[in-house]
């Protein structure tokens, strides 16, 4: 599942760990820690840094989008995989029925 964090920047959902504001001290150090190391991809296209997306493989991704507005759309994301899953199930158990109902016949 992919959504886009900004200026047509795209991340993996399953592979998010955190979406956080970078005000605070303890993520200005993480991102100036992962800078030193190269473990920053930053999507921000010259913009302010609104959020700091922390990724499974340690890596650091900068983007100009609010933390609420990354969520809201990872959310939705993960919100139509299920209804898609739903719908499937929903055909499976329909197609079981019809099966059914030819057995009994």
């Amino acid at each position: 599942m992919l959504v886009h964090i900004g200026f047509g920047n795209i991340v993996n959902t399953s592979k998010i760990i955190a979406i956080v504001s970078p005000d605070s001290a303890p993520v200005k150090r993480l991102v100036q820690g992962a800078k030193e190391k190269g473990a920053v991809i930053d999507a921000t296209q010259g913009r302010k840094t609104k959020s700091v997306l922390v990724m499974e493989n340690s890596q650091v991704v900068l983007s100009a989008l609010l933390p609420d507005t990354i969520a809201g759309r990872v959310q939705a994301v993960r919100d139509d995989v299920q209804a898609v899953r739903d719908d499937a199930q929903a055909v499976g158990d329909d197609t079981q029925a019809v099966g059914d109902d030819a057995q009994a016949q």
